[in-house]
């Protein structure tokens, strides 16, 4: 799986425009609707699809104008939509964010049996435990909140990121804890007339009609060879997130002509951050 993602985290709260329960969005996307499915889309409206083969742009880092052409925007949920395009929510569902850790009930955090919090040494996030349904509950209860938010600006979808901590829980969460989980989130983003995407996690893409996930979000599927994987359970609505030339270049060889790819910094910064990278298949 891809070691890189963006280490965004920006921090306060606004609300706006309540987004209608009908799935009215506030972009000229897609018309095409997500069909209802099994348990993760019981009692949902119908929500709309980021429109294929579009401009995309990952703004995690902080907002700023999209480029012409850009169609699919995502950035981080303390962040306002941009106008008349897609808008996709980012939320650190399955990790806490380090800043954000003592708010977070003590048993909720995932602990080594030492009694020590289970980290993601890459970027300093303790990993929530997701581990019994009692657990899930309270978890998904704070991020339905976010997801509220998410909803309350206007954004067409949310994007719930860490759907493969289970990996790096050391055995102590499974791929059954993630998939019960982001169920709870496709649930609660569906009432709200939200689409909900699946965030990297390749191989549990065949699980997408339980879980009710809507579309893709991948980091680095052109340099990892992981395309197909999302393409073959969402179709095109995949999202593309490169990070290196020969990832941008092999992506679009590949996919470049049916999935919409940009190639962004690691750290996702704003324009006019010196570090500040932006590339698609056209640049």
């Amino acid at each position: 799986m891809p070691a890189s993602r963006p280490a965004v985290r920006s921090a306060a709260v606004a609300a706006a425009v309540l987004l209608a329960l009908t799935g009215c969005t506030s972009s000229s996307g897609s018309t095409e609707s997500a069909k209802p499915s099994e348990s993760g889309r019981e009692g949902r409206s119908s929500v709309t699809l980021p429109p294929v083969h579009a401009g995309f742009d990952y703004q995690l880092g902080g907002a700023y104008p999209p480029a012409k052409g850009v169609r699919i925007v995502s950035r981080d949920r303390k962040a306002e939509p941009a106008d008349g395009l897609y808008n996709i929510c980012y939320v650190n569902a399955f990790q806490s964010q380090p800043e954000e850790r003592e708010r977070w009930p003590a048993d909720l955090l995932l602990r080594d049996d030492g009694g020590k919090v289970v980290l993601d040494k890459d970027w300093d996030e303790p990993l929530l435990d997701i581990g019994t349904p009692a657990k899930r509950e309270r978890i998904a209860d704070r991020v339905d909140g976010w997801i509220d938010g998410c909803a309350d600006k206007g954004y067409d979808a949310v994007e719930p990121d860490n759907y493969d901590s289970y990996t790096r829980s050391g055995g102590r969460l499974s791929a059954a804890d993630a998939k019960a989980f982001i169920t709870l989130l496709s649930a609660h983003a569906h009432s709200r007339g939200l689409a909900i995407g699946q965030k990297n996690t390749v191989e549990l893409a065949d699980s997408r009609g339980r879980t009710g996930l809507d579309f893709a979000v991948a980091e680095e599927c052109g340099a990892y060879d992981e395309c197909g994987g999302y393409v073959d359970a969402f179709g095109r609505h995949v999202v593309v997130v490169e990070y290196t030339a020969k990832g941008l270049a092999k992506g679009c060889a590949e996919w470049g002509d049916r999935l919409s790819i940009v190639r962004r910094d690691l750290d996702v910064t704003p324009r006019g951050d010196g570090d500040h990278l932006r590339e698609t298949c056209r640049s």
